[in-house]
């Protein structure tokens, strides 16, 4: 075979994988594939014990037919999950009157449970204006955290200086437990249009 036939027929067939490994290109990164994941299958999430910035005992998602939004942090992080808390309180600004208003349960959820203490927690919702019944800041209970990272998709990453890289993104769960968009922490917008979905 010619080598200039043979190299085409090899990058033919590598393109071919490439197209059904990535849902015919559309999802090029982990974090893309995910995203996707969510959109078209829209998988069910197990509810996890958790525990809020006030003590009390929490089911996530709650099992209250409210639909959820849920953002990774942790209390220490002194850049993105600052950020994350700031686009919280924007979010919980805009759904606090209809269709929305008592309707939907927002959760900064940390994966750093043992710094993150209620006390943390709390001092973290503070600041943000966290208000208990709309938006708590809350920490998975046991051993739970990386079953919930690996349910919702989450990469967390220890740094050399005492933090975390991770995926900071808004989750949008459906009342009935299903992930449904997962968006960018600042498309708020996009937010309001997942939960009118997801509230149908």
């Amino acid at each position: 075979m010619h080598p200039l036939v043979a190299s085409l027929a090899v990058l033919l067939a590598g393109g071919a994988v490439l197209w059904q490994a990535t849902d015919g290109f559309a999802a090029l990164t982990t974090e893309r594939a995910r995203r996707l994941s969510a959109l078209t299958d829209m998988p069910a999430v197990p509810a996890f014990p958790v525990e809020t910035m006030t003590g009390e005992r929490l089911l996530l998602p709650p099992q209250d037919r409210k639909a959820t939004v849920v953002e990774f942090i942790y209390t220490n992080c002194p850049t993105i999950c600052q950020a994350a808390g700031a686009e919280m309180a924007r979010l919980r600004d805009r759904l606090a009157n209809e269709p929305f208003a008592g309707r939907v349960r927002l959760v900064s959820l940390s994966f750093d449970p043992t710094r993150d203490t209620p006390g943390q927690m709390a001092e973290y919702g503070r600041w943000h204006g966290a208000d208990g019944p709309i938006w708590t800041v809350a920490r998975p209970e046991d051993d739970a955290l990386p079953a919930l990272l690996e349910a919702y998709g989450v990469t967390v990453i220890p740094d050399r200086a005492g933090g975390f890289t991770h995926n900071a993104a808004l989750h949008v769960v459906s009342p009935d437990g299903r992930l449904t968009a997962i968006l960018d922490m600042d498309d708020i917008d996009g937010a309001e249009k997942a939960l009118e979905r997801a509230l149908r």
